[in-house]
């Protein structure tokens, strides 16, 4: 069975890069036929890393509308399956441009998408310009590795 993970995110954008520091710490957790992947959330990368695998573990950060009005928790994660939803484009806010549901949704359209995935998100507390995730973010991001381990050990 093929796994990978695919941490979204910018490290140059304070909690953005909560993902690719998930995937820095799972790397180092793994054996070496798990896939673990930082990317920028461009879609393309993202069919490319998880074409052809039995499950894809994605984690992002996220800034939605009610992250704006001040009524999100930041540091707060969530756990999404694919396996007991759908997602719609307008159902969550990447901090990436295109994001990530959008990418979804294209490697369906495309047939290029894992047999299942499951997608953790972290509420942001600040994506402004700098390096260093939020002490929130951080203890976020310890949670979620420690649930991807687990998922890993559930294959």
């Amino acid at each position: 069975m093929r796994t990978v993970v695919l941490g979204l995110g910018n490290d140059y954008r304070r909690d953005d890069g909560v993902g690719p520091a998930v995937a820095r710490d799972v790397a180092a957790r793994v054996a070496p036929d798990v896939g673990v992947y930082a990317v920028d959330g461009e879609p393309t990368r993202m069919l490319d890393a998880w074409d052809g695998a039995d499950l894809a573990i994605l984690i992002d950060s996220a800034v939605g509308d009610s992250a704006r009005s001040g009524t999100v928790t930041p540091g707060t994660v969530h756990r999404f399956d694919s396996q007991d939803l759908t997602l719609s484009p307008g159902a969550a806010t990447s901090t990436h441009g295109f994001g990530l549901i959008t990418a979804l949704e294209l490697g369906r359209l495309l047939d290029r998408m894992p047999r299942r995935w499951v997608l953790y998100t972290v509420d942001a507390a600040d994506v402004g310009f700098g390096c260093g995730l939020s002490r929130t973010a951080a203890r976020a991001a310890d949670r979620v590795v420690a649930a991807v381990l687990e998922e890993i050990t559930r294959v």
